[in-house]
């Protein structure tokens, strides 16, 4: 079986898995991306409802900012081949009281794995927010996710923990100046080199 086909299988086994069963019912499909050039993935929590709608992830604010930190331009980020976006959901999970709510808990597990066996190339994972940050590092998370960031030299070259960049993290951003002025210039850095390649 040559790779596309492996993909494509694994799409379709997600497509066809019990708990994805209303989506795939609306004919909502699986969002993220593993093309095999790829050598960074970025990690983030599930897609919202204006990206599952329109089939295209981080096509809103917290993108912008997004790509402002990693210093990757639009045109890049979606057509380079070197970006693979695998949330930890690849559905939108449904509104909560405070925002959407979180990814389901057996999703990284049961996929994560299988995508990235078809990713050679992966130098760098971009691990934004707690639900990526505890799965990927694994009991090496600190007591709270602004220590993890913090501490985000302890899990490279591999791993890069950071914040949201959702417009919501405004008052965490104030609160924590040393992230933009510290950390978001040496993951820019870390990028550039990784994407010049």
């Amino acid at each position: 079986m040559t790779r596309d086909e492996k993909l494509n299988k694994l799409i379709e086994d997600i497509k066809n898995d019990e708990e994805n069963k209303k989506y795939t019912e609306q004919g909502i499909d699986p969002l993220f991306s593993a093309p095999k050039e790829a050598r960074i993935v970025i990690v983030g929590q599930a897609p919202g409802l204006k990206a599952q709608e329109n089939k295209l992830y981080w096509k809103d604010k917290s993108g912008d900012k997004l790509r402002l930190w990693t210093g990757i331009d639009e045109k890049t980020f979606y057509s380079s081949n070197l970006l693979a976006i695998i949330p930890m959901d690849f559905y939108y999970p449904g509104k909560g009281k405070s925002g959407d709510l979180p990814p389901r808990k057996d999703f990284g597990e049961k996929w994560h794995n299988k995508i990235l066996e078809l990713l050679p190339n992966v130098e760098l994972f971009i691990l934004i927010g707690k639900y990526a940050q505890e799965f990927y590092l694994n009991g090496r998370t600190k007591e709270n996710l602004t220590e993890t960031v913090h501490s985000y030299k302890e899990y490279l070259p591999k791993f890069f923990p950071i914040v949201h960049p959702s417009p919501l993290n405004i008052g965490w951003l104030k609160k924590n100046p040393w992230f933009e002025k510290e950390v978001v210039p040496e993951l820019k850095e870390m990028v550039t080199k990784i994407m010049k390649k």
